[in-house]
């Protein structure tokens, strides 16, 4: 094992545990969405899976295991986070760098798509991106798109016992403690093993001018999804605010 997989399988281990402290069950999370494209595409030979902000590959890495048949695409427009996917997964997954902000990402995408899935990623898109986003899925042809993430609830009162769940579900895990996201990042970018990627990256921030995110909650997310052509939207899992959220065409 070459020492750049070495240090980014370092990396990424730290980037999964610091991920379980604001999702304890992260893995039941990802086990679930997996079930969910295994299951609708169970007729599908050579399936191809669209994993929407990628970051460094851990959900993409899951889907893998789960369908060595299929073609798993991963799509992020952070270099860095690329840079330990691409050294910690391997080839046999395909990374893109796009941008899902931009209307031509998909240019980068194989013209035909059988599923999208997206896990703690798709909240950082503005409204209108994330409706163009969706829309392109139905223009692919993805039949299934699965979301893991925190989604909130109209009611202000329900919405925070969502995160009160999740918070002590956190605790019974033992995951409280976990290195918080803030700190993995000023630790990784001030790696000097990573500072073109860190310069890369800042360059490229610094240029963003929509990455403003959004606060959707469930119904917000199935009226965009049922707009552009899904038919029936649901979550399937939930613990708290932590929903995998389906979409069917």
């Amino acid at each position: 094992m070459t020492r750049w997989r070495v240090k980014s399988n370092d990396w990424v281990n730290r980037w999964d545990a610091q991920q379980e402290r604001y999702v304890p069950d992260r893995e039941e999370r990802f086990a679930v969405l997996c079930d969910v494209v295994d299951a609708t595409l169970a007729d599908v030979p050579s399936p191809v899976v669209l994993d929407l902000g990628c970051g460094p590959g851990s959900l993409a890495a899951r889907l893998r295991k789960r369908l060595p048949h299929a073609t798993i695409v991963g799509i992020d427009s952070d270099p860095l986070l690329l840079n330990l996917a691409r050294n910690s997964y391997g080839s046999a997954i395909e990374w893109i760098d796009a941008d899902l902000n931009t209307p031509d990402w998909h240019l980068h995408v194989p013209s035909t798509v059988h599923a999208a899935v997206s896990s703690t990623a798709l909240h950082w898109l503005s409204e209108p991106a994330l409706a163009r986003v969706y829309g392109r899925l139905a223009s692919l042809g993805a039949r299934v798109f699965v979301n893991a993430d925190h989604l909130g609830h109209e009611d202000s009162r329900v919405d925070g016992l969502l995160s009160t769940v999740r918070e002590r579900r956190a605790v019974r895990a033992g995951v409280e403690g976990n290195e918080e996201w803030r700190p993995w990042w000023d630790a990784i970018l001030a790696d000097p093993d990573f500072a073109d990627l860190a310069r890369d990256r800042d360059g490229r921030k610094a240029q963003a001018d929509s990455h403003h995110g959004n606060r959707l909650t469930v119904t917000g997310h199935s009226g965009l999804l049922r707009s552009v052509g899904f038919t029936s939207v649901a979550p399937v899992w939930q613990v708290g605010d932590d929903h995998v959220l389906v979409a069917l065409r």
